[in-house]
């Protein structure tokens, strides 16, 4: 099945109109793929079962034929009938390659369009609209900037101040700046009269100007165009459909007005007339190929279609609670059915992948393509005291002795050079690292090829075998290297009208980008506005020179640009930090001075982190890195890592605790909660199992016999870690070598554990947690009393959640939690209160009597809690109905909707924690904040819930903690009063100045020691 053992098989592969391809292990199929589409040429169309598969293919091809160009057709990130819109970039990655498709109809260059079965069930805008929307732009097009941002805001494409996200443009004087569909960066279009003069990129974080481009194309950002002719075609066919609209169906009254509604997009065939098809933007030539299962994911697809259209004719034309009406169209208008589907395979040469062989495919006449699956070693990752690597040693040498050709597949670069080490250590030679699949076949097919690319799992056949690194070590989860983000402070933070302070002139009002003509040449430039009228343009590569102002509107002086007050009040606050600093050195030296265990890397340190089953960020390297260094040095480690939920914080505490285990000391890792601490102690079972570690798990949910067990070994040194709550910091707990103490959501803990605490750390290595640091621990980090790590860079496959904000509707709520049952999914309802869970029960039994539901709080005995928590985790009920127990850290990637009853009553951190909760996987999660139906929230209220939806870009935790820093200040920071400090100057110039005061004060002999490191 690999390219080169495909052309002999062309024959049969026409002999029928419908063939099942047999033999083609799961992720070996894009290999098959890149060998028909080469030796056929024209289109070739490829249906996923689901989106994973698909991305996972283009990565794959990329690969195996670089040469051909892949058009990817995703399916919308929303559920039929949903009340939400696509995302505007999904939106806009289908209408491209729609565009690309019936451009290029005639084209016999090759080819590959990857869809799903979910894109390919439903109908498509027709050819003729795509065609008439499409269009490309070109440098001295005589357009009109006037006509373009027309088009835009007709088109979906959303305006703002600054541009940052796909489907976004702004206006600037002669400036037009657009993130249109295809372009991997937003472009700036810069207008001589109705000329356009010249094309940039530019980036998106800085602002700044990047490559000329001659040409783009522009297409809409929606499917649901909002042009004259498509307005009237709505108001027309909605009326002859629903009747008369009332005044409080929200959708005709607005698209009425010519304003775009959320959901619109599932009234598509009332704005387009007809929809088409995908099948007829697809030549009758074309091969059209099935993954496998993809039979039942579309029975699974049909029979969730027929449930939620169903569900919305019961009610339709009802306004439930605030909730607006719902008229849905009938299903074929958006979907193809049964009937219809079979009609358009008929036309086509169908082809069906499947891992079995031929033998095993009696649906449909076979060829078996001569693969089968590779050997997978999950036998040796649960026999404790087996060694994976030694056992994939010595199967590589039994392939070679076989005579065929070896290739290992890992999933970056990082864990390819790690697994080649791995092999080298167990006596594997002949080795070569290769970047292609052509530089593979080049090799002596005696040598081991070891290519960077993710692969499911492995596959032998005839000539080769492939060993895939998700054979070696178990489940991987894709992770591309994102583009770092500026932690602090970022242009695309700021909208007109915020408040900035400026090092040299103080603080201003924010009022836009402007663009300003000097010596012959453009400059972005941003527009601050001071006391008296006063501007200063400051251009874009000098936004370093701000930092954000946080206070209130209402309690805002501007400065006089140019005055002296500003430079007075600087000054203040220098003389205040120099002060400050002596004491901080003295803090820092004392620490400096203090012996503690050095802990080297022990043996197994690589086979252990490649147990890990994603590809480390660059943040998450970084910061084990120098907690490794911090435990080699001598001195006791104190370092923070905070990094937002999901961002891999837990790791490192594993890798910390694998380092001081095998180097002999013992390790205790507090937690805030039972739910916490369980969930810790499974991770780490299953992390260490099979090395020579005892652990043991120290809370109310183990028996007191277990308790007495663990607190004596701890006594005796025979545990060697301890996973537990507040429990640990009881009298009678003593270590008898602790060598390194683990502090997860360090913001729980209050002074009295707090101060316990220290009696344990004295001299002990401590890595503290958190996703949202309490004010003092934040600014003790970046003071330099303590080391600060942060992890910023979410993985990329994880999707940011869809939060809303909302009066509490029970039809939109049963709506979400089926939604999420259908994906195969589970929810949690949060309560405030204990006293709240009957009424919601209630609630739930009577509008979901088909969901399970199990109920969790603090005050149930243990054995209810335990039992209601793992039923939740193995899938056995739908919704986990609890208070605010989930907040910390549980990771559960199967959760992904969660509705917060009450949302006014918690605060700002507890809210931003429980999103947390879900989103952790590469499914879209939802959160829905409900608030009491006709009632006015306090202002304070409103600005909490508005801060929390406006922090729904993935990594904000840190942010939140800096905004909690900057409005409240540091509290007592080694006995003075910091609240307020950094609100005169804001957080960047703060903490420069304090940066500053310390080099001033500080010994050199102990320069090292505690030098400030933002990593």
């Amino acid at each position: 099945m690999l390219p080169e053992a495909v052309p002999h098989r062309q024959a049969l592969l026409h002999e029928a109109r419908a063939l099942q391809v047999a033999g083609v292990p799961e992720g070996m199929d894009a290999a098959l793929l890149a060998a028909l589409v080469r030796q056929e040429g024209g289109l070739f169309a490829h249906v996923a079962r689901d989106e994973a598969r698909m991305n996972a293919l283009v990565e794959q091809l990329q690969f195996f034929a670089p040469e051909v160009e892949v058009l990817c057709f995703p399916a919308w990130d929303c559920l039929p009938y949903d009340r939400v819109s696509p995302r505007a970039d999904v939106m806009m990655r289908r209408l491209e390659s729609l565009f690309r498709l019936q451009e290029t109809a005639a084209e016999t260059q090759p080819r590959i369009l990857l869809t799903t079965v979910n894109a390919i069930a439903q109908r498509v805008v027709p050819r003729t609209v795509v065609a008439q929307a499409g269009r490309r732009i070109r440098r001295g097009d005589e357009t009109g900037m006037e006509e373009l941002a027309r088009f835009c805001a007709r088109n979906g494409y959303a305006r703002v101040d600054v541009v940052a996200e796909p489907g976004e443009f702004a206006r600037r004087g002669g400036l037009l700046d657009i993130f249109p569909a295809g372009a991997k960066e937003p472009l700036r279009l810069d207008f001589f009269g109705d000329t356009l003069e010249s094309l940039h990129g530019f980036d998106a974080a800085s602002q700044r100007s990047a490559d000329k481009e001659d040409e783009f194309l522009l297409l809409p950002a929606s499917e649901a165009l909002l042009d004259e002719a498509a307005v009237r075609r709505f108001r027309s066919g909605y009326v002859a459909r629903f009747g008369a609209a009332s005044g409080e169906d929200g959708l005709y009254q607005s698209i009425s007005r010519g304003e775009r509604f959320r959901g619109m997009e599932h009234w598509l065939p009332l704005f387009h007339g007809q929809m088409e098809p995908l099948f007829d933007y697809l030549p009758a030539s074309v091969w059209l190929s099935f993954d496998d299962r993809c039979e039942g994911a579309r029975a699974r697809r049909l029979e969730a279609i027929e449930d939620y259209q169903g569900e919305r004719a019961r009610h339709a034309g009802e306004s439930s609670l605030g909730a607006p009406v719902y008229q849905p169209l009938p299903a074929d208008e958006l979907y193809i059915l049964d009937a219809e589907w079979q009609q358009h395979l008929a036309g086509l040469r169908v082809r069906r992948f499947a891992p079995g062989s031929a033998s095993q495919q009696q649906s449909l006449p076979a060829v078996d393509m001569g693969a089968r699956r590779g050997r997978d070693f999950a036998p040796e990752r649960g026999q404790a005291g087996s060694n994976v690597f030694e056992a994939l040693a010595r199967h590589i040498d039994a392939l070679r002795a076989q005579g065929l050709r070896v290739v290992t597949a890992s999933w970056s670069d990082p864990s390819r050079e790690r697994l080649l080490a791995l092999l080298g250590d167990h006596g594997v030679a002949d080795m070569q690292a290769v970047d292609s699949w052509q530089e593979v076949l080049r090799l002596p097919q005696k040598t081991l090829a070891s290519v960077s690319l993710a692969l499911e799992a492995g596959m032998e056949s005839a000539g080769f075998a492939v060993v895939s690194e998700q054979d070696v070590l178990g489940e991987r989860l894709i992770r591309r290297r994102p583009k770092r983000k500026r932690i602090f402070f970022d242009i695309g933070d700021l909208t007109p009208g915020d408040y900035v302070v400026h090092v040299d002139h103080g603080i201003a009002r924010f009022e836009g980008l402007r663009t300003l003509e000097a010596a012959g040449a453009s400059h972005d430039c941003l527009l601050l506005a001071y006391k008296g009228g006063d501007k200063l343009f400051l251009p874009v590569e000098n936004v370093d020179l701000l930092s954000r102002y946080a206070s209130a509107a209402g309690e805002v002086v501007l400065d006089k640009l140019g005055g002296s007050a500003w430079q007075a009040r600087k000054a203040g606050m220098k003389k205040r930090l120099r002060d400050m600093a002596g004491r901080l050195i003295a803090t820092a030296r004392a620490r400096a001075l203090t012996s503690g265990a050095i802990m080297q890397l022990p043996p197994g340190y690589e086979e252990f982190c490649a147990r890990f089953p994603f590809e480390e960020t660059e943040d998450q390297a970084e910061a084990m890195r120098l907690v490794a260094q911090d435990m080699a040095s001598g001195r006791p480690m104190d370092r923070l890592v905070c990094g937002d939920v999901g961002f891999g914080k837990t790791e490192v505490a594993l890798r910390a605790a694998f380092i001081a285990a095998m180097n002999g000391w013992q390790v205790a890792v507090l937690a805030p909660t039972t739910l916490l601490a369980r969930q810790h102690f499974a991770t780490f079972r299953e992390r260490f199992f099979g090395f020579p570690v005892e652990m043991r798990h120290l809370s109310r949910f183990v028996t007191a016999a277990e308790a007495r067990a663990a607190v004596d070994g701890l006594a005796s040194g025979k545990v060697d870690i301890v996973v537990g709550t507040h429990a640990l910091l009881a009298k009678r707990v003593r270590f008898r070598s602790l060598g390194l103490f683990i502090l997860d959501e360090e913001q729980h803990f209050g002074v009295r554990h707090k101060e316990r605490l220290k009696e344990l750390q004295h001299g002990v290595h401590v890595l503290t947690l958190s996703a949202t640091p309490i004010p003092r621990t934040l600014q003790l980090a970046l003071s330099g009393v303590r080391e600060l790590s942060v992890i910023a860079t979410p993985p990329v496959d994880r999707i940011a959640v869809r939060s809303y904000l909302s009066p509490f509707d029970p039809v939109v709520t049963r709506e979400a939690l089926l939604r999420e049952r259908y994906r195969g999914g589970r929810s949690f309802y949060v309560c405030p209160r204990i006293s709240d869970l009957d009424e919601v029960a209630r609630f739930l039994r009577t509008y979901l009597p088909e969901l399970k539901v199990a109920v969790a709080h603090g005050q149930m005995p243990v054995a209810r809690l335990d039992a209601s928590m793992t039923a939740f985790y193995e899938g056995e009920c739908d919704i986990l109905l609890t208070t605010n127990i989930v907040e910390s850290g549980l990771d559960i990637p199967e959760a992904n909707t969660l509705i917060v009853h009450r949302s006014e009553l918690f605060g700002l951190a507890q809210l931003y924690q429980l999103r947390g909760r879900i989103g952790r996987g590469k499914t879209r999660a939802y959160a829905y904040f409900t608030v009491p139906a006709n009632r006015i929230l306090p202002e304070s209220v409103e600005r909490r819930l508005h801060v929390l939806l406006s922090l729904e870009e993935l990594g904000s935790g840190l942010r939140l903690a800096f905004h909690d820093l900057d409005i409240r200040g540091s509290g007592n920071l080694l006995g003075e009063e910091q609240s307020g400090h950094i609100r005169e100057v804001g957080f960047e110039l703060y903490r420069s100045m304090l940066e500053d005061a310390l080099r001033e004060s500080r010994g050199e002999t102990v320069e090292e020691a505690w030098s400030p490191r933002i990593s």
